[in-house]
């Protein structure tokens, strides 16, 4: 079944928040029947009878036990990597200043950063542990991590309403896939998802996250390539309060023509949202490759800076030996990890854990 909404509608937005429809009216694409309580949207819809059924939402992992041992892997190479050569200087006996000079340069090595791995250095030569440098080292890095609440959950307005979660971040970290492995990880909890197609501009993007729909179990909202993102958006807002869903994630485009442009597409989203879902508080979570390092932190400043991010998912982690980057991000932005990508299985996508993370780094 298809849902579409007629331009003709009374209730959009006017003035200059308004949200021209710059395409076909929007599709809710359903990978299987809805349940027969939950009502469509308000408003004249038309209906096509071809329904496509997906198969089961793909399982994350089979728990805390799965998600620890994944990261474990996850970070193999930084700890064969950095964290190596740190425990390799620092465990010959009392550090000297060369050894500690090799010690900053090997914390920059590891994506952490020239100044911040100077005040790392630092404050581990003054402190005391009872484990000797490497513990010292171990605790300062700790330090850097924010405090988070470890049962953090997207939030609801109510308990009728969506939790809504705007994933950002340039092209090519892994955005679109990224999402699709976020919803395959609710769809798993039991949670209904729907994905919106935010990124209008690269039509790549709507048809990789219809695939990634399918997969998931999860429905999808889309228009035409080129269409106003935001009506988009607040068309899945519709569609998602009307159906009841458990969480709504729209993608968003990570280009546009000047970054001026971009970041203010992304307010005018955040403005939709708001005003279809008042007290919605949307979650802006930021998608960095990990590869990137200090580079991806510049572009996560940026985006912090005019959308306000809630969360960092990193991506790619398994594939770079420069985990330090994850101190860098949060002691810069002061906003937490919430997932990292350990992998290219649908699995792969793990809630991140400071003290798990630290301790799969150093053994």
């Amino acid at each position: 079944m298809f849902w579409r909404r007629r331009p003709s509608e009374p209730d959009r937005p006017d003035g200059d928040a308004a949200v021209p429809d710059a395409g076909p009216a929007a599709e809710v694409e359903e990978p299987s029947p809805a349940p027969d309580d939950v009502q469509p949207p308000a408003g004249p819809v038309t209906q096509r009878d071809e329904v496509q059924p997906s198969g089961q939402a793909a399982a994350p992992g089979a728990g805390a036990a799965r998600d620890g041992d994944g990261l474990s892997a996850g970070v193999e190479r930084s700890r064969g990597g950095f964290v190596a050569r740190l425990k390799g200087l620092l465990g010959r006996g009392d550090p000297d200043a060369a050894t500690w000079e090799a010690v900053e340069e090997t914390l920059i090595g590891g994506d952490v950063g020239a100044t911040l791995a100077l005040e790392v250095v630092e404050r581990a030569r003054r402190r005391r542990e009872a484990g000797g440098p490497v513990a010292a080292v171990r605790a300062e890095l700790t330090a850097l991590l924010v405090d988070r609440d470890p049962g953090w959950v997207p939030h609801r307005a109510g308990p009728e309403s969506p939790a809504v979660i705007l994933v950002v971040g340039v092209n090519g970290t892994g955005k679109t896939t990224t999402i699709g492995k976020l919803a395959a990880r609710y769809r798993a909890e039991g949670q209904t998802v729907l994905l919106a197609a935010g990124d209008t501009f690269r039509a790549a993007a709507i048809e990789q996250l219809r695939t990634w729909g399918d997969r998931a179990g999860a429905q999808v909202v889309a228009h035409a390539p080129g269409a106003d993102p935001s009506a988009v958006v607040y068309d899945a807002v519709d569609a998602a309060v009307a159906r009841r869903v458990d969480v709504l994630i729209a993608d968003t485009a990570g280009r546009l023509h000047t970054k001026s442009n971009l970041m203010d597409e992304l307010a005018k989203m955040r403005r939709v949202i708001d005003r279809r879902l008042p007290g919605a508080q949307p979650e802006v979570l930021f998608v960095l490759d990990a590869t990137t390092g200090q580079n991806g932190l510049a572009q996560a400043k940026a985006f912090h800076a005019s959308t306000g991010l809630t969360g960092i998912i990193l991506t790619k982690l398994d594939s770079t030996a420069k985990g330090g980057i994850v101190f860098a991000i949060e002691q810069a932005l002061g906003v937490p990890v919430r997932f990292v990508g350990v992998g290219e299985k649908v699995g792969d996508l793990l809630p991140f854990d400071p003290e798990a993370f630290v301790g799969a780094l150093f053994g």
